[in-house]
């Protein structure tokens, strides 16, 4: 049996979506450009909200939260991928690796926490509409945002103190483009069954608990909807949901869609490759689909920008 070392090693290596040399600058091009899109897009959503007094509602003081983590998440993965690429060398330091994974844990759960937020807030606009802004308040509001985080921050810290007492063998090879946790224990040398128990036992209550809310949400929305006589009155308040729904599809589908490529064909390089749907092109299609369909966001913008070109214009003359 082979023995590995214990000792704790200084760099893993990241293999990246591909070993060919041609396709390198074109990966490059390709992420740095999903990458300005996403975090432009998301600074314009918080942009639009902070500058519109007509936004300061609950809707959208959680979509501002949301674009925050968004681009919080994009940027603890694909800034070091981008390094990579351009310095063609694959090693991240075991230090930077295990921040990446914090910050990836937390950004995850975040998003997924704040899904689960906005969901609560349709189900008591549309069910409860004469009480809403008592039960939505400022204070509770603020608590739902602040609980989300706490929670997160605290399995992302469970997650990497369980991590750190992992031992691995010397020239570690992740088969990924960033450094997630299911692959590094696969590449452990010590015991990690407790490991295992931890991450399973936190996907479950962070994964399918969230999903169960948005789930009985949307039930009650849908049930509440049924009822109203109207098509007009039916449309108007399913309307406010369709983007919402949009994007917890699309965040569902596409982190359902890496785990069963994984289970189906075993492969780390199919993994890796469906990876970047949640983890790049999600946080860059989410500020397309809150305000293409927006008519207060895009208004917002193009009052904020209106303004900004007249005073530049006065200041000139």
């Amino acid at each position: 049996m082979d023995q590995c070392n214990e000792t704790q090693i200084s760099d893993f290596i990241l293999l990246g979506l591909s070993n060919d040399p041609s396709l390198q600058p074109v990966l490059f091009g390709v992420f740095l450009f999903m990458y300005l899109v996403a975090v432009l897009g998301n600074l314009l959503i918080i942009l639009a909200v902070v500058s519109d007094r007509h936004l300061q509602t609950p809707m959208y003081f959680f979509l501002t939260n949301l674009s925050a983590v968004d681009i919080g998440f994009v940027s603890s993965i694909v800034p070091k991928m981008l390094q990579n690429i351009h310095t063609q060398s694959r090693l991240i330091p075991y230090a930077c690796c295990v921040t990446q994974i914090y910050f990836v844990i937390l950004f995850a759960v975040l998003d997924n926490l704040l899904l689960t937020v906005m969901a609560y807030d349709r189900f008591v606009a549309i069910c409860h509409p004469l009480h809403y802004t008592v039960i939505m308040n400022p204070l509770r509001c603020g608590l739902l945002v602040t609980v989300s985080w706490l929670i997160s921050a605290l399995d992302s810290l469970t997650q990497i103190l369980m991590l750190l007492r992992v031992s691995f063998c010397p020239r570690v090879e992740i088969p990924h483009f960033f450094c997630e946790l299911n692959q590094m224990l696969q590449l452990a040398c010590s015991d990690i069954f407790l490991n295992n128990v931890v991450m399973y036992m936190a996907a479950l209550i962070l994964g399918v608990g969230p999903f169960a809310g948005i789930l009985f949400s949307y039930s009650k929305i849908v049930s509440t909807v049924r009822k109203i006589p109207s098509a007009q009155g039916k449309y108007k308040a399913f309307s406010t949901c369709v983007s919402h729904l949009s994007v917890v599809s699309l965040f569902y589908c596409t982190v359902l869609g890496v785990y069963l490529s994984s289970a189906a064909t075993h492969s780390s390089h199919s993994t890796s490759t469906a990876s970047v749907m949640y983890t790049v092109v999600t946080p860059m299609l989410n500020p397309f689909i809150y305000s293409l369909r927006n008519k207060d966001i895009k208004k917002a913008l193009k009052s904020f920008f209106v303004k900004k070109l007249h005073k530049g214009q006065l200041t000139q003359g």
